[in-house]
């Protein structure tokens, strides 16, 4: 069989198993995707309330022994930089940081100053995106934070999909939790979390493109404000496949 051919037949197995996730718990789906795909698996996250109940989540299931990793585009929070070293030292574990290819300083001197303020697309390509492309090539999967409830764009979000824009298994232990159930975890279990989400920030990203959100506004207004974006491009949802029922061979061909 050729490789697109396994490629192919391994994608329909993923298709298949997505109707049995639904069920699962988050712990479940962590505990199912490192059993799949260790040691070529890794969480990526940016810390906020949903990345912290991750990574919370998994040290429980897993100790220190999980690769976690942030996409550092030099531009971030004081807040979040000091949460990133709480969560190296709670959890006993070594953030693995992936940078841009250019500084911020090379980046300016290229494409003059302000990026974000002029073209932000093209800021997050730069910053964002092509860095998390170099590291998922390391991988066969990676598990993220986001929910179906965070934007329209994720509405249809699956706990196991096939990444096409990556071309990898993404897992999405939260993608049926409310935010709710989010804050209510990280109360019960005394787990970090950023400061800012104190001071009217729901969502958080780098300083120049992050803002506090007024009373009544969406969540993640705060976000590229002026700009009609609200995603930075690493999470683009591709148009779902349809759902079959998953078998017995199917489930246990894919690690469960």
């Amino acid at each position: 069989m050729s490789h697109v051919a396994l490629k192919d037949e391994f994608k329909q197995r993923i298709v298949n198993l997505q109707h049995a996730a639904e069920s699962w718990t988050p712990a479940e789906t962590i505990q199912w995707a490192f059993d799949s795909f260790s040691p070529h698996i890794a969480i990526s996250s940016a810390f906020g309330a949903s990345g912290m109940v991750i990574i919370d989540i998994t040290a429980r299931l897993c100790g220190s022994g999980f690769r976690l990793f942030t996409l550092d585009t030099q531009f971030l929070f004081p807040e979040t930089y000091h949460l990133m070293h709480r969560t190296e030292q709670k959890y006993g574990i070594v953030i693995e940081r992936v940078y841009a290819a250019q500084s911020p300083e090379q980046q300016e001197r290229e494409y003059g100053e302000s990026l974000w303020a002029g073209d932000p697309d093209l800021c997050c390509k730069l910053r964002k995106v092509q860095p998390l492309q170099k590291k998922l090539n390391e991988l066969a999967a990676w598990i993220t934070s986001i929910r179906r409830d965070q934007t329209t764009s994720r509405a249809r979000t699956q706990k196991i999909e096939w990444d096409a824009k990556f071309g990898l298994i993404k897992i999405n232990p939260l993608a049926d939790w409310t935010d709710k159930q989010v804050w209510r975890y990280i109360h019960d279990h005394e787990v970090p979390y950023n400061s800012l989400h104190d001071q009217d920030y729901p969502s958080i990203g780098c300083t120049h493109c992050t803002r506090p959100v007024l009373h009544g506004e969406d969540p993640r207004a705060g976000r590229w404000s002026g700009f009609t974006k609200n995603e930075c491009g690493l999470h683009v949802i591709e148009p779902a496949p349809v759902i079959a029922e998953a078998t017995a061979s199917d489930i246990a061909e894919c690690g469960v």
